[in-house]
């Protein structure tokens, strides 16, 4: 026998939720050109996003949270 088995770590859901305040949204584009998996704009020129990209998104989702002019994208966890 080779004992208990080691508790395992569950980990809710591997991706991360992506918000955008629309108020604070202006269109600049900023997300899209950082994260183009998860930010595009659609042919009106508004914004279209992924609530829930994948956790592998996350390093350019931080940059389209940092580069967003109006900081208007948000990451919760």
């Amino acid at each position: 026998n080779a004992g208990p088995a080691a508790p395992t770590q569950t980990r809710k859901d591997p991706r991360m939720h992506v918000t955008v305040d629309l108020a604070k949204c202006q269109d600049h584009g900023q997300g899209a050109i950082a994260a183009p998996s998860v930010f595009s704009l659609n042919d009106e020129g508004k914004l279209e996003y992924d609530e829930h990209p994948d956790d592998s998104q996350r390093s350019d989702v931080e940059e389209a949270v940092d580069v967003c002019p109006a900081q208007a994208i948000l990451i919760r966890d």
